[in-house]
């Protein structure tokens, strides 16, 4: 059935006149296709091709296929469709892994996007009024930001591939991030998608979309001058150790002795502070006494404390015996009792949600054989010299809400231990790097993403990149004077506010769409037809 102010798909009889691509797209086949490419699409904002400017009219495609949907059950299709190639995209760097099994993760999480389907049908199709017009660039984002924060739940995969996150070296968009988060970027970035598909599709609703484009303009550029920043305050000379992949046999400890090596280097260097990269250690330092006073010598030797990140089993509690990814910080004498245990684990890689129902994953891929444990809360470090650090262990840089917690939590420095070593060659490294841009931007604390393997980088207060990354065939120790930020940023304050504006959105158009339902009377059923004289209804008898 054809939806609200949409005319009906052409018959048969009309098809032979059709252009090539009509014709395909109103192939089932043809049309599933081009939903899946059009959802894909987007992923070339992100790094390594980091087309950020496409971001902007990468939807614009999706959007014009929903619009032409013609049934509500296409439209939720289109949007299905296109979501499954959006979540292929970005994840298909974890094909090795999780091999065929990720075609089931996007084919479920691509529901998220059915029901955005609909609603972009519902604003967009037929020929929306002014005020529709003007109602699909708020309410399409808000829909869009939606699947953003339910797919950002750890246990759905997290929060990789935010929208918002491609514009991440983007000066005016990192101080739009400044006062709502990656939402606040997200929103805007469909909103002006949004826009130029009412351009292109809808001649009536031209001058409206200009006018959001033109007021979405105004609104940026107030933002780049007036939303306050952290002022900048003294510098810290941070060291980055990336001794890079190592492999074969005894690999955990020449590694480690790798990473010794490029840190007796940094003696005399006169460094604040060494970041060692995830899991560059490979026992419990509390049970490893020798291992624990290698490291402190490398502290005694450069003059400042060691992080470093153990990935070991070990006994906390009487009841929690496992493995644990955590944050060490080892000054002079040892250990100095700061430690930070990862608390958000990556679903398949250390973890695997769901053991009874999904176990099998580990027999078709890289799937964790054993769950890691989770720590129990955010720690803030402090340093001999009154520094304060807030530490995050790879994948927990993605994560809006944990940066913004070690900021409020008084942390003046944010680091990120990473390691890359089984995706070193596709576009994850350098996507992982890019996190940190926004992580600094959005707290105005400078985040240094320290990689074992991988790609290391270093942000200052809001964004900007502090000297050379590290590359993922680096094998070195590199030292970065760090410009630290006093003051905090509007989304450090306010939280996720672009959330639940979304939300409110949301619920009031569907709250007027309820009501003109009620209010609207059903047409009257039609009446049975009578029976004629020869018995058959609505035929004359004879």
């Amino acid at each position: 059935m054809p939806m609200r102010g949409e005319r009906p798909p052409a018959g048969r009889a009309g098809e032979g006149g059709a252009r090539p691509y009509e014709r395909l797209l109103r192939s089932r086949t043809g049309r599933g296709v081009a939903a899946l490419f059009a959802g894909a699409l987007p992923a070339l904002t992100f790094p390594a091709p980091s087309l950020w400017w496409l971001a902007y009219v990468a939807l614009v495609p999706w959007l014009l296929l929903i619009r032409s949907a013609g049934t509500g059950r296409r439209a939720a299709a289109d949007g299905w469709l296109g979501g499954v190639g959006f979540m292929l995209a970005v994840h298909h760097w974890l094909m090795p892994s999780l091999h065929v099994f990720i075609v089931v993760l996007a084919a479920l999480l691509g529901l998220l996007w059915a029901p955005w389907g609909l609603l972009v049908a519902r604003l967009l199709g037929g020929s929306p009024s002014a005020l529709r017009s003007v109602a699909a660039v708020a309410v399409v984002p808000s829909g869009w930001l939606m699947i953003e924060l339910v797919r950002s739940w750890e246990g759905l995969g997290g929060p990789w591939g935010l929208l918002g996150a491609s514009q991440w070296d983007v000066p005016p968009a990192l101080r739009v991030a400044s006062v709502g988060g990656v939402w606040l970027v997200s929103l805007g970035v469909v909103a002006v998608n949004t826009a130029l598909t009412l351009l292109l599709a809808v001649p009536a609703a031209r001058t409206a979309a200009a006018a959001c484009l033109v007021a979405g303009a105004i609104g940026v550029g107030a933002t780049v001058a007036w939303a306050p920043q952290p002022r900048v305050s003294g510098t810290a000379r941070i060291a980055v150790v990336q001794p890079g992949v190592v492999e074969g046999p005894g690999s955990v400890e020449r590694r480690f002795a790798r990473g010794e090596e490029l840190t007796r280097g940094l003696a005399g260097r006169d460094v604040d502070l060494v970041v060692w990269g995830e899991s560059s250690v490979g026992v419990d330092l509390s049970r490893s006494p020798g291992t624990a006073d290698r490291v402190a010598a490398l502290s005694r030797l450069v003059g400042a404390d060691v992080l470093v990140n153990m990935d070991a089993r070990r006994t906390d509690g009487p009841d929690r015996t496992g493995i644990f990814k955590s944050a060490v910080l080892v000054g002079p004498e040892g250990p100095t009792g700061d430690r930070y245990d990862k608390m958000r684990l990556v679903p398949f890689g250390e973890y695997v949600p769901a053991r009874g129902l999904l176990g099998w994953a580990t027999s078709v891929g890289k799937a964790a054989g054993e769950d890691r444990l989770r720590g129990s809360g955010p720690v803030v470090m402090d340093l001999p010299d009154g520094l304060r650090v807030g530490p995050l262990v790879c994948f927990e840089s993605a994560f809006p809400d944990m940066s913004r917690q070690l900021a409020k939590d008084g942390a003046r420095l944010l680091v990120a231990q990473s390691s890359t070593s089984t995706f070193q060659h596709s576009w994850a490294p350098a996507q992982h790097a890019s996190l940190g841009a926004l992580r600094a931007a959005e707290t105005g604390r400078p985040m240094v993403h320290a990689t074992l393997t991988g790609v290391s980088a270093v942000y200052g207060p809001r964004g900007e990149q502090v000297g050379a990354a590290l590359g993922t065939d680096a094998s070195e120790a590199a030292v970065y004077d760090v410009p630290l930020a006093r003051g905090t940023t509007l989304y450090v304050r306010l939280g996720a506010w672009p959330v639940y504006g979304a939300l409110a959105v949301l619920a009031v158009f569907l709250g007027a769409a309820g009501l003109r339902r009620l209010r609207t009377p059903a047409p009257p059923r039609p009446g049975r037809p009578a029976r004629t004289a020869g018995g058959s209804p609505g035929r004359p008898g004879r």
